[in-house]
């Protein structure tokens, strides 16, 4: 798929606010610092769409951008701020629990996880959430080009050990990306559009 428009629509804190229109919705969410900015920057071609920031919960609403006039990339807060207040921590998850819980339209989460880590209890954690709640989900390993390919593939089979190890039946689909070099853009992108295809397939 090659992104043609995207354009930023509304930012909120509300579901009940988001969108009206039936456009199928992909969200991204992850750790705060996990390169969400950028990987959205890097998907959609643009150099600024996604608000980018050395300080890590940059994002706190939740932002929707129309692309190609026929679906939404949904920029969400990330999970585990580590400097704001619990009333604003609590916040977050309410209104993320609800987007995740009472939007319609939400095709597909996906989850971004900093390969340079081994598996982090709270990414295994809020991955279990969806899961529990069938909100359906593939996982985005990001800045893989900050370690070599070995490392790549030792690092995904950690994650895969521990979720098979939480009683996961299989590991989620994934894909490896690095904003820098732009690698895995055509793989969630395609993903993406295939999905697409047979929403408007199955609608037509």
């Amino acid at each position: 798929m090659k992104i043609n428009t995207a354009e930023f629509i509304i930012s909120n804190s509300e579901v009940s606010k988001c969108p009206n229109e039936p456009l199928p919705e992909y969200a991204f969410i992850g750790r705060s610092n996990v390169g969400k900015s950028s990987l959205i920057n890097m998907l959609t071609n643009q150099k600024y769409l996604a608000k980018t920031s050395s300080k890590p919960g940059k994002t706190q609403l939740i932002n929707h951008f129309k692309i190609n006039s026929n679906w939404f990339l949904v920029d969400l807060p990330g999970y585990g701020y580590a400097k704001v207040s619990k009333k604003t921590k609590s916040t977050f998850q309410k209104f993320i629990t609800d987007y995740f819980e009472l939007r319609p339209q939400l095709v597909c989460a996906f989850v971004l996880i900093d390969i340079r880590h081994e598996a982090q209890k709270i990414d295994l954690e809020f991955m279990q959430y969806l899961g529990e709640s069938e909100i359906p989900f593939s996982i985005i390993f990001t800045k893989a080009d900050k370690v070599g390919k070995q490392k790549v593939h030792s690092l995904v089979s950690d994650y895969r050990k521990k979720m098979l190890a939480d009683n996961w039946e299989e590991m989620p689909t994934y894909f490896v990306t690095s904003s820098t070099d732009k690698t895995g853009k055509e793989e969630v992108l395609d993903y993406i559009d295939n999905i697409n295809k047979d929403i408007f397939k199955n609608q037509g």
